[in-house]
């Protein structure tokens, strides 16, 4: 989720009226998908629900006591309370396949799995769900996945991102970072003064500056989603230095996933807007505390 610090999400509630939302369950990672047409929730009662197809499609409950939920192509990933990573491939009623125990964080992407585990180990799986397992990096504070890519923050703040197969190098892209989002050939990374950097092109391209005051930052092709920390969402459309539209206020979270834009506000209510960046905004659900976009 790239969340800038848990004092800056208390003050976004607090300017909502809504300082004792849940915020508890929050985890870093991507809520933003790849242009699919998947919608998942987090209820604050720990219930996990996926919808298919449309904007006004039916809610399906895939599992309990989840305190994250991800969403890839045709895979839906959450993590239970208890720390173990699921995963099912195909329908919204298909079997899950228990992955990894003692993870803090779950990252899909394509045929890709990626769990940080309780000590801070990073692994990657590629293929099937029971692929086995490669150790990526350690001490590592987040996860990211897109594609070929992989990236990492460590504990230290430094962002590393590495390209192509999972044991290729890995490339160090910037320094004093909490936030890392990748999507096709963009990097973006959020560092610890709130600035919000995109790149595009090759690991070694140019940082650009997107927005500052930023605590979450999320990409999904070409368009950039920044949320402020006065709650007021922004999203951008074509190449880097293109202009921001304000999307919404008083919201807690942002997701992309190709012509769909996600919020979430403090007071729960998830809303999805599918189009180009003024469409008209769709209520899903009501009590949420995640809300992830394939």
């Amino acid at each position: 989720m790239n969340l800038r610090t848990l004092t800056a999400v208390t003050a976004v509630l607090a300017l909502s009226g809504l300082a004792g939302a849940a915020t508890a369950n929050a985890v870093p990672g991507t809520v933003s998908g790849d242009g699919g047409n998947r919608i998942g929730v987090l209820k604050d009662n720990g219930d996990a629900y996926v919808k298919e197809g449309g904007l006004s499609a039916t809610w399906v409950k895939e599992h309990g006591d989840v305190k994250q939920i991800t969403l890839s192509g045709n895979r839906i990933g959450v993590l239970t309370g208890n720390g173990v990573a699921w995963v099912k491939e195909g329908g919204l009623s298909t079997n899950w396949v228990r992955e990894a125990d003692d993870v803090k964080q779950i990252a899909l992407a394509g045929n890709r799995i990626g769990v940080l585990k309780d000590n801070g180990e990073a692994y990657v799986k590629e293929g099937g769900l029971s692929a086995t397992w490669v150790l990526e990096a350690e001490k590592v504070k987040e996860l990211e996945l897109s594609g070929n890519r992989i990236g990492v923050v460590k504990g230290n703040g430094d962002a590393f991102v590495k390209e192509g197969g999972l044991s290729t190098n890995w490339v160090k892209e910037s320094t004093n970072v909490i936030g890392i989002d990748l999507s096709g050939d963009r990097i973006g990374v959020l560092s610890g003064t709130g600035v919000a950097w995109v790149k595009e092109g090759g690991l070694s391209a140019t940082w650009v500056r997107e927005a500052d005051d930023v605590i979450q930052l999320e990409l999904s092709g070409n368009r950039i989603g920044v949320l402020k920390d006065t709650g007021d969402a922004y999203v951008k459309e074509g190449g880097l230095s293109a202009t921001w539209v304000h999307e919404y206020t008083h919201a807690i979270q942002i997701a992309l996933s190709g012509k769909r834009i996600g919020v979430l506000k403090g007071d729960g209510a998830a809303r999805v807007k599918e189009g180009g960046l003024s469409a008209t905004w769709v209520l899903e659900a009501g009590d949420v505390t995640e809300l992830a976009l394939s």
